[in-house]
């Protein structure tokens, strides 16, 4: 992938809620593991279905990465040959072109919408 291609983060409308009021967002699990987990679209829906399958109130957070000033790294942490994008710093609000309500539907299960480029 190429760094002009957005990347994806899936949270919570509440940590979403509290980035705003800070003005930066840090995940809740950022603290422990020191970076933000990210995925490209391709990834989004295998993503959530796996982690956050049945959750309601989720946000899908559209992040331009040429305006996130901390390093993007692609990785794979759990030994797998797929490349996941790691934000190594706090993700400033600037940076987030669109927030997409993300819903999963009667089966718990994910879908990307249409106007999720």
């Amino acid at each position: 992938m190429t760094r002009s291609d957005p990347l994806f983060h899936i949270t919570s409308g509440e940590e979403l809620r509290d980035a705003r009021a800070a003005g930066v967002y840090r995940p809740a699990a950022f603290a422990r593991e020191g970076f933000i987990h990210c995925s490209y679209r391709r990834q989004v829906v295998p993503v959530a279905n796996r982690l956050f399958r049945g959750r309601q109130g989720l946000v899908l957070l559209e992040i331009d990465p040429a305006q996130v000033p901390s390093p993007i790294v692609d990785e794979n942490l759990e030994g797998g040959a797929e490349l996941f994008p790691h934000i190594y710093g706090p993700l400033p609000l600037t940076a987030v072109v669109r927030v997409h309500t993300f819903r999963c539907g009667d089966d718990g299960r994910f879908e990307l919408s249409s106007e999720v480029p």
